[in-house]
């Protein structure tokens, strides 16, 4: 079903008409989780669950209280990967400044890494040698596709498909630049983490464009060809963080401090606010 003629909307970043159906699956049946300023609203499918901004924003970038949590957390994620055997080339997508590159060199240090940003954040990247090729864009952005088809041995999507136009199109192209055998590694918000439930309308995942159920996107890989390596449950410390303003100092490095705390406790509760994927393209992609 075609998206629906409403008035354009008052904020320059949802200037859209509102959809009627669910970006993911195509479902008609929506229904507002939450109620955002001027117009807008997170609705959720409720044949697949999906959740995404509707109308949708128009930029494809995360904000910086988002930021600064993952930066926290890029040294843990390489660690955790340190089983991936040697790969020579690795594609970061969304890769900011490129600190995970940087922090992944410590484990693996003969890996080539090249980084994708659509920000000008990805030419510091490059000036100050945390990536060895910079490309500016989307994965989806023409030509890009196309330029680094089949070049990588791992490509990494930290927290990015929450914030791009089109996820499953962006997931594909990622498939697209992966050599067959390669791994693609997914971080994204966990929609089901009782934070969600919790903090509501402050709950930073839920002014993302998307949340993404576990199951969609292994659906979609397993649909695809690829092998589920593994699925974990993992935490970033910015939840109560992320709640108070940033004027309130006190509250807020009393929150930073909790949120730490809490970490050890958390990851494998309800709570855990992210889910990784490791998954392995097939020889040859269907299609």
């Amino acid at each position: 079903m075609p998206p629906s003629p409403s008035a354009p909307q008052a904020s320059d970043r949802f200037p859209g008409p509102r959809r009627e159906d669910c970006p993911w699956c195509g479902s008609a049946r929506l229904r507002t989780r939450l109620r955002g300023p001027r117009a807008t609203a997170l609705d959720e499918c409720g044949d697949c669950a999906h959740a995404f901004q509707n109308p949708p924003p128009t930029d494809a970038r995360p904000s910086a209280d988002a930021r600064s949590s993952a930066v926290r957390s890029h040294r843990a994620t390489a660690r955790a990967l340190a089983a991936l055997a040697d790969p020579e080339s690795w594609l970061d997508v969304g890769t900011g400044h490129g600190h995970f590159p940087e922090a992944a060199k410590e484990f693996f240090p003969y890996t080539s890494f090249d980084g994708l940003d659509p920000t000008a954040r990805i030419e510091r990247a490059l000036a100050e040698g945390r990536v060895e090729e910079a490309h500016r864009g989307l994965l989806t952005t023409p030509g890009i596709t196309d330029r680094l088809r089949g070049r990588y041995d791992v490509v990494s999507m930290f927290h990015h498909l929450a914030h791009v136009p089109d996820p499953r199109a962006e997931l594909r192209a990622a498939l697209a630049v992966l050599r067959p055998g390669g791994h693609l590694v997914i971080e994204a918000p966990a929609p089901d983490s009782a934070y969600a439930t919790l903090l509501g309308p402050r709950w930073l995942p839920h002014h993302h464009a998307h949340l993404l159920p576990l199951p969609n996107l292994e659906a979609e890989l397993r649909a695809l060809g690829c092998a589920i390596t593994t699925t974990t449950r993992v935490h970033q410390p910015q939840d109560l963080t992320t709640t108070f303003p940033r004027p309130l100092h006190a509250p807020l490095t009393a929150a930073t401090a909790l949120d730490r705390l809490l970490t050890p406790l958390t990851r494998r509760t309800r709570f855990a606010n992210t889910y990784r994927l490791l998954t392995r393209k097939p020889g040859r992609l269907p299609g």
